[in-house]
């Protein structure tokens, strides 16, 4: 079964979420001091869950965002399959499904959700009917 790390890689905080190909959970979010740190952080996740795929997510809307982004991504000695989702509409989603519920947006969990709804997003684009 395909273990997957999906990412939402922000300037202050990185979403982490894991799934084992049928469950998605998130996980605490990676608060980012600098890109080294933040990097080593990242791969210390990816080789605890031993994740044959990462999911990451590109604002399309924002070219200055991809590009940081695909520039995180590339400092990854990651050696599995990397699959870039869109997700311009994802976190204004994910505000919409928690208000009232999450009170402290700063924590991270929000981040975390949003890497939650980019792998939920994968699968769904992903999934195989047989």
């Amino acid at each position: 079964m395909e273990k997957i790390i999906g990412i939402d890689v922000g300037l202050k905080r990185i979403g982490v979420a894991f799934s084992n190909g049928s469950v998605v959970v998130p996980l605490p979010a990676i608060i980012r001091k600098n890109r080294n740190q933040a990097a080593n952080d990242t791969m210390k996740i990816i080789n605890e869950y031993k994740a044959d795929t990462l999911v990451v997510g590109l604002p399309l809307t924002n070219e200055e965002m991809q590009r940081r982004i695909r520039h995180f991504v590339s400092l990854l000695p990651f050696e599995g399959k990397i699959v870039f989702v869109d997700e311009s509409y994802t976190s204004a989603e994910v505000e919409e499904e928690i208000k009232g519920v999450i009170k402290h947006k700063k924590d991270g969990r929000i981040d975390s959700l949003v890497a939650k709804k980019l792998i939920e997003n994968y699968l769904s684009n992903n999934s195989v009917s047989s």
